[in-house]
């Protein structure tokens, strides 16, 4: 069991749970899907670094999106940093929308300091700080670095509106409002196109820095960072499908080991071993009930170990609290303990002069279903004429 994995939501606990009666301080968020703090750009003299060798309207149209992205993410950050936070569209706000266009159209004018030939790329000075931390200023003359820090954020805003999707909305008298199918099925679409933007980065931008570039980037850059917060993506579209898939009826046990099983992968034995428990036990032989028991206790243990780190993530500065349990979450930390102190018992009656097996059997092995959005950088933005081209590599 990854710990790492529990505290993005996998499993999670209430603030009963995890602190007796105590309440918790009215200022600390909810969490649904885990954030980094963004990393937010700071201004860039493009005049001074490029205006002696491309035209003046590519200077003015790096400028201007630029500035216009600073002032767009250092409000994005804030009001990430507020309790509640207000959307102005059913479906998070027309920002987020706005905000990832506007970065894919600096990344097409961005892009073209960076095509084959050019000398461009190690011209600029560019500044990202981290949201939660001044000190976490990283600078650095690569156009490469700007690419991959722009992906980066495309990736984060679309966590964060997951998060935002994924909470249940208060209403009057401190009652909250169940998180509806609609965004679910929304919040997996953003999930599948942050993956997307993450494989991007991974397999055609971080391989463009030389490693020595590439030692000094920020942790938040890293390659093992970025694969982690992919596969976080993925793992948190197989669990609102294996929530979906419990509540509807018409699922079966098979379907819903299998959603649980590929959830291994990204980060979770839980919820898999308690459905192949189930399956097991619909055997009729000694050796698949005690299995099931053996599976059931595992996905038991999965679970206590899901809660103490859970408690252990959302103590860690910044802290931060999980929402009511709901969906996959909600159901199996109810039925896991009841179904495996049940099915032991049942089992010892009836093979009470017999040793029943209460190791974890081995799980299924299923191909992963769910694939990032596949995601291409941006063609290059009409500006970048042929003039233009021919101008920067003089």
């Amino acid at each position: 069991m990854r710990s790492d994995s529990q505290a993005m939501g996998c499993f999670v606990s209430t603030p009963k749970d995890a602190c007796g009666n105590r309440r918790w301080p009215s200022n600390i968020d909810e969490l649904a899907v885990f954030v980094p703090g963004l990393r937010v750009p700071k201004s860039v003299d493009f005049s001074s670094a490029l205006s002696d060798i491309l035209p003046k309207p590519l200077v003015e149209r790096l400028s201007s999106l630029r500035m216009r992205i600073v002032a767009m993410v250092a409000q994005e950050a804030s009001k990430a940093t507020k309790q509640r936070r207000k959307t102005t569209t059913k479906h998070g706000g027309s920002s987020f929308s706005e905000l990832l266009q506007l970065l894919e159209d600096y990344l097409s004018v961005l892009l073209g300091l960076v095509g084959e030939g050019s000398q461009l790329k190690d011209k600029v000075q560019f500044m990202w700080v981290n949201q939660e931390d001044d000190a976490e200023e990283t600078v650095m003359v690569n156009a490469w670095y700007e690419a991959l820090s722009v992906l980066q954020l495309m990736a984060m805003l679309c966590l964060s509106e997951a998060n935002t999707l994924l909470l249940p909305k208060a209403i009057k008298d401190g009652y909250q409002t169940k998180v509806s199918e609609e965004s679910k099925r929304t919040s997996i679409d953003i999930f599948l196109k942050a993956a997307g933007y993450l494989d991007c980065a991974i397999q055609h931008v971080l391989p463009q820095i030389p490693p020595t570039v590439r030692r000094d980037l920020p942790v938040d850059l890293a390659e093992g960072v970025l694969r982690a917060l992919l596969m976080q993506a993925l793992g948190q579209c197989a669990d609102i499908q294996l929530g979906m898939a419990i509540d509807s009826p018409k699922a079966t046990l098979a379907v819903k080991r299998r959603l649980a099983c590929e959830m291994v992968k990204y980060w979770d034995e839980a919820a898999a071993y308690y459905y192949h428990g189930l399956i097991l036990d619909e055997g009729n032989t000694k050796k698949s009930h005690s299995m099931a028991v053996g599976a059931l206790q595992a996905a038991d243990e999965f679970l206590k170990e899901s809660k103490k780190a859970s408690e252990s993530f959302n103590a860690t500065l910044p802290t931060s609290r999980n929402p009511p349990l709901s969906g996959s979450m909600k159901y199996l930390s109810e039925k896991i303990p009841k179904d495996a102190l049940s099915k032991l018992r049942i089992n010892r009656d009836l093979y009470s002069q017999e040793r029943i097996l209460e190791t974890a059997p081995t799980l299924p092995d299923f191909a992963l279903a769910l694939k990032p959005d596949e995601y291409h950088l941006p063609q290059l933005d009409p500006l970048w004429s042929l003039e233009a081209v021919n101008s920067s590599k003089t």
